[in-house]
């Protein structure tokens, strides 16, 4: 079979036969009386396999040692084309991840496009301070999309960093909402206090409801954050929580403050000291406990907390029956 023949029915060009027996891959076997190229049956087989195993990613080179070399074996050869395959795949979803960013943005220029991979590129820079400059110039600027706010945000260990990639989530409204949702529910700790604290800054209905959900995560540190974002935004669903917060000394002074804040409300006031003293007759409560209740306590109005300093101020626990009558103390003069 001529050059011609073989390139229309294997689909491979004569310029890359050609080439194919300048590398020794596929000699034709005869030639014509004329001189030209004539392909057997074998030949033609060759060509398929050559085809076969590029078609998974192997260089001609590679292609010519497993066809000739008896002594190869496949199976080192194939890990690392799936090594290799993994690393081009990865870099083909980075840059389709960055071409929806870009594309999310709506530039309007070719200026735009380059502010916006220059702000990418800065806020995955390994230099603290340049990402902190890139998340606190992407609200005056061409704004950075929000799903890399939230991917920046959700891995940033800075604590400066972080609070600037907050702040410029806040400004972006609900948007990354859905994003952060999907980060409380990580399998990595970091990552789900990262997201439940950039919940808590953003305004509105819809980042209270996911905070609300979170008070139920099995995650102690996300419930936590919750409830003092909940506390200072009035929802009363927060008190179980801050209160164990106090008994736990974990944050207690900020747990506390939340439940003077929720203590506004009347109602919610005598239900919050309610509360404080039912764990106070808890026996688990240790001293110290006890001594932190009685001056959340102390911030509390209403008679229902009064009642309960009066009594407390001649606990057993002297240190308990001190605090007890200082805050009555305090009471008295406000």
């Amino acid at each position: 079979m001529l050059i011609g023949d073989v390139a229309r029915r294997s689909g491979v060009s004569a310029r890359m036969l050609r080439h194919y027996e300048s590398l020794g891959l596929v000699r034709p076997t005869g030639r014509t009386a004329a001189g030209y190229r004539e392909y057997s049956s074998e030949d033609i087989r060759r060509i398929f396999h050559v085809e076969s195993l590029r078609s998974l990613g192997l260089s001609l080179r590679e292609v010519g040692s497993a066809l000739d070399d008896p002594g190869f074996t496949p199976s080192g050869l194939v890990d690392d084309l799936i090594r290799r395959t993994r690393e081009r795949i990865a870099r083909e979803t980075e840059l389709l991840t960055r071409l929806r960013r870009i594309s999310a943005a709506e530039p309007a220029g070719w200026e735009d496009v380059l502010q916006i991979v220059a702000l990418l590129h800065a806020l995955g820079a390994e230099n603290a301070a340049r990402r902190q400059r890139a998340a606190l110039s992407s609200a005056e600027e061409v704004p950075v999309p929000v799903e890399a706010l939230v991917e920046a945000v959700l891995s940033e260990t800075d604590p400066n960093v972080a609070g600037a990639l907050r702040w410029a989530l806040a400004r972006s409204g609900d948007d990354g909402l859905p994003l952060l949702a999907e980060g409380l529910g990580s399998p990595v700790a970091e990552v789900r206090e990262r997201a439940v604290q950039s919940i808590a800054e953003i305004p509105g209905d819809a980042a209270t409801a996911l905070l609300r959900d979170a008070l139920a995560s099995a995650d102690v540190v996300v419930r936590r954050h919750a409830a003092l974002a909940l506390g200072s935004r009035g929802v009363a669903d927060a008190v179980p929580t801050l209160i164990g917060m106090v008994v736990e000394e974990a944050n207690d002074a900020d747990a506390a403050d939340a439940l003077s804040a929720l203590a506004g409300d009347p109602v919610l006031a005598d239900e919050i000291a309610t509360r404080l003293v039912e764990r106070l007759a808890d026996g688990a409560a240790g001293s110290p406990a006890r001594r932190r209740l009685t001056q959340a306590l102390a911030d509390i109005p209403g008679s229902t907390a009064s009642r309960a300093l009066a009594d407390l101020s001649r606990d057993d626990d002297q240190a308990v029956a001190l605090t007890a009558t200082y805050v009555l103390k305090l009471r008295d003069t406000r």
